[in-house]
């Protein structure tokens, strides 16, 4: 984080104004300590927690499903956000079964709960290396997913790989 934060500085001449961590677990403390030693004192810092969650369904008196971007506020520091759901602007709801929310809970530092759904709303929609729209995801989770595939599916290596010399 330190190097992102860091060259978030280099390119602006000040450290980011806040910096919002998205997880699918929740961040214990020295996870916590960890990212808060990574920035500076003026940037404000908050650690999501994000899981889809079969536990609440929300039904409409409609023939589509809740409307995509539709949200149950639990309390200040948690809610339910349905990122799939009717998309009133194509007249439908492009999916099989009763979408199923995000848990969101605001487990670090804070942030009004509004705007972070607006934010995870708005992360939906920026994966531009697919071509579905509105997977469910938010696009900082969808890709720490993949990665974490790639790096699960590569064997263990016992040695260093060997120089790319010896490649050649």
């Amino acid at each position: 984080m330190q190097l992102a934060v860091t060259a978030y500085e280099d390119i602006h001449g000040v450290p980011p104004d806040e910096v919002f961590i998205h997880g699918r677990t929740r961040f214990d403390k020295n996870e916590w300590e960890g990212f808060r030693s990574a920035v500076s004192d003026q940037t404000k810092l908050v650690a999501i927690r994000i899981r889809p969650t079969d536990e609440l369904k929300l039904y409409r008196l409609a023939k589509q499903p809740p409307i995509r971007g539709s949200y149950l506020e639990i309390h200040e520091r948690m809610a339910y956000l349905w990122t799939k759901g009717y998309v009133p602007r194509f007249g439908t709801y492009p999916g099989f079964e009763v979408p199923n929310p995000l848990a969101i809970n605001i487990d670090w530092g804070d942030a009004p709960i509004e705007q972070v759904l607006t934010d995870i709303m708005a992360l939906t929609k920026v994966n531009f290396n697919g071509c579905s729209f509105s997977d469910g995801l938010p696009v900082t989770l969808k890709f720490a997913n993949a990665i974490g595939e790639i790096l699960t599916a590569a064997p263990k290596l016992e040695d260093a790989p060997q120089p790319f010399k010896y490649y050649i």
